[in-house]
Order: structure tokens, then sequence, then C-alpha cells
């Protein structure tokens, strides 16, 4: 039986492992018909295609998902569906706010949420480690950077969850979706007025310099709902693996912090994949694949591609994680890669210095349904503190 895959079937959110090892030995370039997609695996040609924004095109966007999966995606999406120079024209503007030294001026401040988080949920002794800890400190940090108020955070982090839930095995986003990706635009609409009339230290003040009100709520949407649930993901997945893995757990909780958010960002990544438009036919593995097919780049399993990473299934701290996409790759690469890896360090590292040991609940383990991203929504954790 040939190998069947679709990265909206609940049962490769569940374990999506076996079917990415199969997908990288017998098929390299993997046609669904049912999901009208051809999917590339191997580490060799995911690269090759995130680099080549020519024949690969995000003009559609990034996800599978329809919607925002269309010509149409940047209205929702802003520059991660387009191409240049568009997206050189509102990337520039939004990066600036990712600058090295920008990132190294937030790391007190960063520290300083995730001591607080950390001190509520050790006072439990038993929490949820996403919702007690792992949501809120990168919700709080893009928020800030962002300019959204505290009171406001909760509630912004759930319309976004509820704008991309999708059902078992659909492309379609649940009833409520459109209803939550409705209330989030009247929020950021509202949240730009206040600032376009009273200017303040964040990144909405910037943009509202040199952009239209248009312009910006799609890319708020990108940073507040992406770039906090990503660090979230890549938390929950440092944490279980860790635990699933005691020796590997001795070494992380030993010193080697940045070697466990690298390996972790290899072995589970909290990017699945990324879709592009090809715009020209191209022989792949070879089978022709003709213009306007929707491709979908298995970040995830170039991560485990054998022939990058020995042993690809060993989850190992000590392993050269140069050649990770987990962050994607060419004029797309993540801007907010230092400043997610800067929050899971800080994070991390205050974990080990207050935990001396921790068990996880297998039973109350829940996980996200996105097809895009995969993580936890629930991870019942007990602690026993240093």
């Amino acid at each position: 039986m040939g190998v069947k895959y679709s990265p909206f079937d609940y049962a490769i959110h569940d374990d999506p492992f076996p079917a990415y090892a199969r997908l990288l030995d017998e098929a390299p370039l993997y046609h669904n018909e049912e999901d009208d997609f051809w999917a590339l695996s191997r580490h060799a040609d995911v690269t090759a295609a995130l680099a080549d924004h020519a024949r690969y095109s995000s003009s559609h966007g990034p996800l599978l998902d329809r919607p925002p999966w269309g010509p149409d995606a940047s209205a929702a999406l802003s520059f991660v569906a387009m191409d240049p120079p568009r997206h050189t024209e509102l990337r520039t503007p939004v990066s600036r706010g990712f600058t090295a030294r920008r990132v190294a001026a937030m790391e007190p401040r960063v520290r300083e949420i995730a001591r607080h988080h950390l001190a509520e949920a050790l006072e439990r002794g038993t929490f949820d480690f996403i919702e007690g800890f792992a949501a809120r400190v990168p919700l709080d940090v893009v928020s800030e950077l962002v300019g959204v108020p505290e009171s406001d955070r909760d509630e912004v982090r759930r319309l976004a969850a509820r704008s991309l839930h999708r059902e078992d095995g659909t492309q379609e986003v649940t009833a409520e979706g459109p209803a939550a990706g409705a209330a989030l635009l009247e929020y950021y609409s509202g949240l730009i007025a206040r600032r376009r009339a009273e200017p303040a230290d964040d990144m909405i003040s910037v943009l509202t310099a040199s952009l239209p009100d248009e312009q910006i709520v799609p890319i708020l949407f990108v940073l507040l709902a992406a770039g906090s649930e990503t660090t979230t993901n890549l938390l929950g997945h440092a944490w279980y693996w860790a635990w699933r893995h005691p020796d590997q757990r001795k070494i992380a909780f030993g010193g080697d912090v940045p070697g466990w958010i690298e390996e972790s960002l290899r072995y589970d990544p909290p990017a699945v994949g990324v879709a592009r438009l090809l715009t020209e036919d191209t022989e792949l593995h070879g089978t022709r694949v003709s213009a306007g097919s929707r491709m979908w780049l298995i970040i995830a399993a170039a991560n485990r591609d054998p022939r990058v990473f020995p042993d690809p299934d060993r989850y190992d701290l000590s392993r050269d994680t140069t050649d990770l996409v987990s962050f994607s790759g060419g004029r797309h690469y993540c801007m907010g890669a230092s400043l997610g890896r800067m929050e899971a360090r800080i994070a991390l590292e205050e974990l080990v210095a207050a935990v001396a040991d921790y068990e996880i609940d297998p039973s109350g383990l829940r996980r996200s349904h996105m097809g895009n991203v995969r993580g936890f929504t629930t991870l019942p954790t007990t602690v026993t503190p240093r």
C-alpha cells in the first residue's frame, strides 16, 4: 500500500513522523489528488524550493488552507503572501523591529516576563505548561513589541487560534473561524486608530507613520498570531521531548539550553511546512508538475532527512543542527528567528533554574489542529521545585 499523507488529517497531527519517513524514502514527490497539492519532503528539494522564489511563488500565501490560499491571500497575510518587489517594500519597515540591537535590548524585559509567569505556575505545583507558561511568555513579548495592552492579550490569542482551527481532514476553518477573524480585524483597526491619535513607543506607531490601515492590519495578524504561536509550540515541544528522553533532559538541565532549543527545532518544528505556487512546468523526481500547481514544502520532514541528519529519529542535543530549516529560508526566512530563540532560551533558563524535575500527565495531552503548525494546546505538568 502506498504512503498516504495530508496535513489536515488529525492522525498526522498526533504522529506525523512515520508518514514523513515513508515520504522521504518512497515518495520524495508526493501527489495528494483529494487535497490538490504536490509535496516535497527531502532536505535538498525543500531548501532549493525555498530559495527559488521565481519558480516557487508566495503570491497565494504560505498556507494550504482554503481560505486564505489564493490570489488575494496578501489581504489577510501581508508580505508573507507576496513576492518581490512588494514583499520587500512591506517586509523592510517591519524588519526594523527585529534588529539584533533591538532583540538584545529586550532581554531584560523578556526575563522579567518569564519569571513572573513561572512564579505563578510554581505556586500551583501542577499546571498546564501551555496555558500557564509557554503561551503567556511569547504572547506578552510580541504584544509589548507591537503595542497590544496586557488586558487584551488573552482574547487576541484566543481569536487568532479560533480563526485558524481546522476540523479533521478538511481545509476549511470551523464555523466560528470567520467570526473570530472579523473580531480580530475590528480589534486591530481600533488599536491602529488609537495609535494614530496617540503614538507610543511600539511597532504599530512606527507602521502608522508610513503605511495605510489596510496594510497594517494583516501585518499585525501575522506578528501576533504567528509570532506568539510558533514560540509557544517550540517551548511545548522542548518540554515534552526532554521529558520523553531523560538522558537528554539531564543534559539540558545541566546547562545545554542552546542545544535543547536547536534539537527541538529540528526534531519537532513549530512550523510543519509552507505552501508555494509553481509558476512554470517543472520536472521533479521524474514527474512533470504543471505550472499553477500547489506545492507543499514539508519543513518537518526535511529536518528528519537521514541524508542530512544521521539517525534522524534520535533526539540528541549534541548533534549538528546547522542545516535545519525550521525558520523557512530564502527571502521568506523568519525575521523573528532571533527573537524566538532568545525568548525560548530565557524561558528555558528560568525553568532550569527553578525546577529540579518534572512529570507530564500523558492522558491530558491535547494537540492543536492546524495544517501548517504543530503544537500542544494542553500539557499537564507537575514540577519539583529546587
